[in-house]
């Protein structure tokens, strides 16, 4: 069975603030969660107590999967100042380790109109290689997001997963790899089975939401009991994060794709 994990930026709202949240996600079953921006300030949510929902996951033994870095950097654009991000992710490592997180998700920022796509892609291999120099011995893992431009990314450089594993072929690194977003691909029009198959084991996390909708698995188009069979056979067996805009009450939300997971 797959570990999932509840985003709680967006699943067990109705608990309260984010340490309530965890504890809501483990009276439902859950033993694992995920969450945004570790402070809350780089992204649309409240800032978070990091110390309360450090108690909680204590507490209640739930593992956070992942968190994003902070600030959600434009690489691409001028002046080309990524000082901020390098500052910052040190500080998001020793948070995460804090909080017992494995993994911080990175993007690309937006793309920039004055240079070629694939020098574009060049410098984030060589931003990452760095990054990744950087937190060696960290024990923490960076994945890669590419996200959709269609409907919620309009403009970002990365909406592509085999662009995604090419950076990440490039940095090299056994602590870096690819979110594969199964709702972000989807709206892409890729092809599930043939973007698991390119990445391989550089897929080193997943976060799924139905399409179109983004909302709860069931609400879309997506077949997920294939879905999640095709994830199973391409060799990866890690947690899944919960990232969708539920569609109704959160325990309800979430019935069917457990009971999908408990099948995968």
């Amino acid at each position: 069975m797959y570990q999932l994990a509840p985003n709680i930026e967006l699943l067990f709202t109705e608990a309260g603030d984010y340490h309530d949240r965890v504890r809501a996600a483990a009276a439902a079953g859950f033993d694992a969660v995920e969450m945004w921006g570790p402070t809350g300030v780089d992204a649309p949510a409240t800032p978070k107590d990091l110390p309360a929902l450090k108690a909680a996951l204590d507490e209640t033994g739930v593992q956070l999967t992942a968190q994003l870095s902070e600030p959600r950097t434009q690489f691409m654009i001028p002046p080309w100042d990524h000082s901020e991000f390098f500052r910052k992710l040190d500080e998001g490592v020793q948070i995460a380790q804090d909080l017992g997180c494995p993994r911080i998700v990175v993007g690309s920022g937006t793309g920039f109109g004055g240079w070629k796509r694939q020098v574009q892609l060049d410098k984030l291999v060589e931003i990452y290689q760095k990054a990744t120099a950087q937190i060696a011995g960290s024990g923490i893992t960076l994945v890669l997001e590419p996200v959709n431009v269609r409907v919620d990314h309009p403009g970002s450089l990365l909406d592509r997963t085999a662009e995604g594993v090419c950076v990440a072929r490039g940095v090299d690194s056994p602590f870096f790899g690819v979110l594969y977003d199964i709702y972000h691909s989807a709206v892409e029009g890729e092809d599930i089975e043939t973007e698991l198959t390119n990445a391989g084991s550089l897929i080193k996390y997943v976060q799924l939401a139905d399409a179109p909708g983004r909302g709860e698995p069931g609400t879309g188009d997506l077949d997920w009991p294939a879905t999640l069979a095709l994830l199973r056979r391409s060799g990866y067996d890690g947690p899944i994060g919960l990232e969708y805009y539920p569609q109704t009450a959160t325990e309800e939300s979430v019935r069917y794709i457990r009971d999908v997971a408990a099948q995968a």
